[in-house]
């Protein structure tokens, strides 16, 4: 039987070709780095742009949230995905505590990868966007300390902040009371030392450099102030339940 050699030769081109497309996708690396959070991490890829604004960052809470963001949306259908941080070149996952990172980090590093690389959706959508732009324009009404205070977040905490896969956001300047209303974002979120981060960092470098500044406080998500009123309540019942222990009369025999 004669085989024909140009057929061969044109299937082994073809196969050459499919091996050639499918390492054209894989273009992206993505390094996962460890945050003061043990339940987040913060996934890097300097190869490729994540939020399509330089120096903005987008966070999203549930998938409801993200109806403006293919890529969260799609992230939020892995198990165990709590919430999501997208920065100029790195997107940062919060985890819910009984989820392992084992099982979940290989996941997320494959859906950024076939998302990323096959470019078929934005990040961002459209509508994000242009209501970003709104945003930035209301903001150039700010009063000068207003201003002061923003260029001193941008430029001297926010970077230091994103290092660690978070991110801060001004919310607000109370002027009669010298308070600056800010919101924690991305590993900043749920951390244990978020407090110390708010109060000995952040506030301590407003307060030097704008004597207008007294405090700085929190601004929670809805999500956040209800849980963190069930813990409230339930630390009340343990401490209840312990002193009526300790008041109970002694058995007798």
């Amino acid at each position: 039987m004669m085989l024909n050699t140009n057929n061969l030769l044109a299937r082994g081109m073809l196969k050459n070709l499919k091996s050639l497309q499918y390492f054209s996708r894989r273009l992206y690396s993505f390094q996962t780095l460890t945050t003061p959070n043990e339940n987040a991490i913060k996934f890097v890829s300097p190869e490729c742009d994540i939020s399509p604004i330089p120096s903005k960052t987008f966070e999203f809470t549930s998938s409801m949230q993200a109806i403006h963001s293919p890529l969260a949306l799609k992230l939020f259908k892995l198990p165990g995905v709590k919430s999501i941080m997208f920065g100029e070149d790195f997107v940062t996952v919060n985890k819910q505590d009984h989820i392992n990172w084992a099982h979940l980090r290989p996941e997320v590093v494959e859906l950024l990868d076939n998302f990323l690389t096959s470019e078929k959706e934005p990040v961002i959508t459209r509508e994000l966007m242009e209501e970003n732009e709104r945003l930035e324009e209301a903001a150039e009404e700010d009063s000068e300390l207003v201003a002061m205070i923003k260029e001193l977040i941008e430029t001297r905490i926010r970077p230091a902040i994103q290092e660690d896969g978070g991110d801060i956001e001004y919310k607000a300047f109370d002027e009669e009371t010298g308070t600056v209303f800010l919101k924690l974002q991305g590993a900043c979120k749920s951390c244990s030392s978020s407090e110390d981060t708010l109060k000995h960092g952040i506030e301590s470098m407003l307060k030097h450099y704008i004597e207008e500044v007294n405090e700085v406080e929190q601004i929670l998500d809805p999500e956040e102030e209800i849980a963190l009123k069930e813990f409230d309540r339930f630390e009340q019942q343990l401490k209840a339940k312990k002193s009526n222990q300790a008041s109970a009369p002694p058995p007798s025999l």
